[in-house]
């Protein structure tokens, strides 16, 4: 069953509709989708689909062939091409008249192998694109490749281009599509461990249970997730050892450069280049307090779940894991499940404003959200505030995000509204987010402030699934 991305085939169906050549660069981690994207575009329509494969040109020319004679006269053939020119000035030649689409996936590997596939690429673009209809798509898991040799300016490919789609994992929304046997809690809660990464959302059974599913993925020694982050790195790097090293480090708490590099053992230069990679590959994200550029405040934490759950729960459990006690791992992970949850939650709820935003259901009109963080005078302490964000110089958003079991209390709506004071806003707006609801007394003083919107997961959950 295919899910989601209607933003991806809307796009791609008006670059079909536009009876021209067309050529379209889709990359984006691996598992997140990109190649059941094209199926479902191309699905009802005149293609060539063509998969690169790790192997010299040789192969990769015979694979291509036999992909464009099964287009042309509906069977394989033994026969091949004598070179990818030769192939692909065919190609361009079956869409003269009509248009076609040419899928190259996984591309990298295409290319690779025949050091000349660009050039030729360029040289036939440019012969051809004022009378060809054909629609070319390349498309790539290498982030690092595609971005280098492809869309950067010294790829032969350079401007040729007429549309690039960075392929992302899906969000809350789209993740709770997946399922409908699910909780509405348990939704969050596979959204928390396994993010929204379709590959990995398959892992998951809506007839079992959060512990169950734990249990049979992370917690299996045979499972798929199992040693996934591992299996990603090294097809994704070059020196898997150091970047585990790294996300290590961050997923035990260290979270600013300095301690980053103390814990890993190389000075920070070293590691500002592989966070900087990691932070490409969508696994590692960097902060700065909301409204503030100064990147000595910066701190690093993991952005993709499936990677934050692992490294936290799995990565120091794998003794035990290998020896078949997934009873006993799950005992230690379940007291920390609500606090793990408590960052996933604050993703959501940020989602959640994206959203009523985009339906102009807000009374403020935000250009950005992020996390504060920093001194408050008043106390003379630190302070932070989970959701902030600005409209103009007088106009701001705070938020709380509460993910406990426990009703929001009245204290907690007051000390965010303390905080909102550290800034100079003449219009604050407040919005404290709880996974279990509010106190009478809670209620009331947002009654009182009169601009506080207190917001319950249930009626969060009423906007995303509509």
């Amino acid at each position: 069953m295919f899910i989601g991305r209607e933003r991806e085939l809307k796009a791609l169906e008006k670059l079909y509709a536009s009876n021209i050549f067309e050529f379209a660069v889709i990359y984006g981690r691996r598992r997140v989708g990109k190649t059941a994207l094209i199926n479902q575009f191309i699905n009802d329509k005149r293609a060539v689909y063509f998969m690169g494969v790790e192997s010299n040109e040789k192969q990769n020319l015979e694979n291509f062939s036999r992909s464009i004679f099964e287009y042309s006269n509906g069977m394989g053939m033994e026969t091949s091409f004598l070179s990818f020119q030769a192939a692909l000035e065919y190609v361009f030649k079956l869409a003269e008249n009509e248009t076609l689409i040419l899928v190259i996936d996984e591309y990298p590997y295409a290319a690779r192998s025949s050091k000349s596939l660009a050039s030729t690429l360029q040289f036939l673009i440019d012969k051809y694109k004022e009378t060809s209809k054909l629609m070319l798509i390349l498309c790539g898991s290498s982030m690092s490749y595609m971005e280098d040799q492809v869309l950067a300016y010294k790829s032969p490919l350079y401007g040729r281009r007429t549309a690039q789609m960075k392929v992302l994992p899906f969000d809350f929304e789209e993740t709770c599509r997946y399922f409908s046997g699910f909780s509405a809690k348990d939704k969050a809660l596979v959204y928390g461990i396994a993010g929204g990464t379709p590959q990995y959302l398959l892992q998951m059974d809506d007839r079992l249970s959060i512990e169950d599913n734990i249990k049979n993925t992370y917690l299996n020694p045979i499972s798929f997730l199992y040693e996934e982050p591992v299996n990603l790195l090294k097809q994704e790097v070059r020196e898997p050892a150091i970047y585990t090293a790294i996300i290590t480090a961050i997923a035990s708490g260290a979270s600013r450069m300095s301690e980053i590099s103390n814990k890993v053992g190389e000075n920070t230069n070293v590691c500002s280049i592989y966070i900087k990679n990691l932070i490409n590959l969508g696994i590692v994200q960097k902060e700065v307090p909301y409204g503030e550029t100064a990147s000595r405040k910066s701190v690093y934490s993991i952005e993709d779940n499936m990677f934050r759950f692992w490294y936290r729960f799995v990565s120091e459990n794998n003794s035990v894991i290998a020896r078949g006690a997934a009873d006993l791992v799950y005992k230690r992970i379940e007291p920390q499940l609500s606090d793990y949850m408590g960052k996933v939650f604050e993703e959501i709820c940020k989602q959640y404003l994206w959203k009523r935003l985009l339906l102009g259901d807000l009374p403020i009109e935000f250009t950005s959200l992020g996390r504060w963080w920093g001194n408050d005078p008043a106390e003379k302490s630190q302070a932070e505030i989970d959701i902030m964000g600005q409209q103009d110089k007088n106009t701001a958003l705070f938020g709380e995000c509460k993910w406990t079991n426990e009703k929001v209390d009245v204290g907690v709506l007051k000390t965010l509204v303390k905080r909102s004071e550290i800034f100079s806003y003449k219009n604050c707006y407040y919005y404290l987010f709880a996974k279990s609801g509010f106190t009478k007394g809670c209620i009331e003083e947002a009654d009182r402030i009169g601009n506080v919107e207190l917001v319950s997961y249930e009626k969060m959950m009423k906007i995303f699934l509509g």
